[in-house]
């Protein structure tokens, strides 16, 4: 008879497979599951995900706020870049 796992468990089984690189079989050995339970779990876990277009609004808003934040750093580094060639040029 199989035990009852927490959902705390089976969420940071999830975890686990879905961001350590480690394959399914590793990580299901490694957590004393089956293969097939770890999978059936994570995709009961992505079926739910997509149901909350609320969180992946949020994390499309935060990414592109992201990316200009680095942009701008990018620019500003290249400023110093250029301010720092100009000073040590005018030095010699």
């Amino acid at each position: 008879m199989a035990l009852k796992q927490t959902e705390e468990f089976r969420r940071e089984a999830i975890r686990i497979a879905l961001s350590s690189g480690l394959s399914r079989t590793r990580v299901a050995a490694d957590m004393g599951i089956g293969k097939s339970t770890l999978s059936r779990w994570i995709s009961r876990y992505r079926s739910t995900d997509l149901t909350a277009p609320e969180a992946q609004t949020d994390l499309v808003r935060e990414n592109e706020r992201l990316r200009l934040e680095n942009r701008v750093l990018r620019e500003e580094r290249e400023i110093l870049k250029k301010a720092t060639q100009f000073f040590a040029s005018q030095k010699t």
